[in-house]
C-alpha cells in the first residue's frame, strides 16, 4: 500500500502552494538536457529577448523548469529535486522511487507509479 509522505499530504485548512518556475543554471547544458528528457521532460529550445538560449519544459501542473547555461554568478547552493513520471516516460524504468545524480551533482528522486496511479 501507497502511503503519501508528509511532504505530498494536504494540511487541514492549509491552503497548497505550488511551484510554477525552477530555473537550474548549467556549465553542462546539453548533458543536462539530455538528462531531464530522458526523465520524461519535454525540453524545447527558448530565447527571451536578448537573453541566453536555453531549454524549458512544462509540468502536467503548469509549473515550468528552465535549464540555463551558467553565467558568472556565484553558484546559488544544493538543490534537490522530486519529479513524477508516468512510466512511458521513464526510460523504461519499472513503478518504484529512484535516486539519480543529473550531469552538475544534484539529486534528482525520480518516482514512477504503477501504471493507472
Amino acid at each position: 500500500m501507497h502511503r503519501p509522505t508528509p511532504h505530498r499530504r494536504r494540511l487541514p485548512g492549509r491552503r497548497l502552494v505550488t511551484i510554477d518556475l525552477i530555473v537550474i543554471h548549467t556549465n553542462r547544458l546539453e548533458e543536462c538536457r539530455a538528462f531531464y528528457a530522458g526523465l520524461g521532460l519535454d525540453l524545447v529550445p527558448e530565447k527571451h529577448g536578448t537573453g541566453p538560449d536555453h531549454y524549458a519544459a512544462v509540468f502536467a501542473d503548469g509549473g515550468v523548469l528552465e535549464l540555463y547555461p551558467a553565467t558568472r554568478r556565484p553558484e546559488t547552493g544544493y538543490l534537490r529535486l522530486g519529479l513524477t513520471a508516468p512510466t512511458h516516460d521513464a526510460e523504461g524504468r519499472t513503478p518504484g522511487r529512484y535516486t539519480l545524480t543529473d550531469p552538475d551533482g544534484r539529486t534528482v528522486v525520480l518516482t514512477v507509479p504503477e501504471p493507472g496511479r
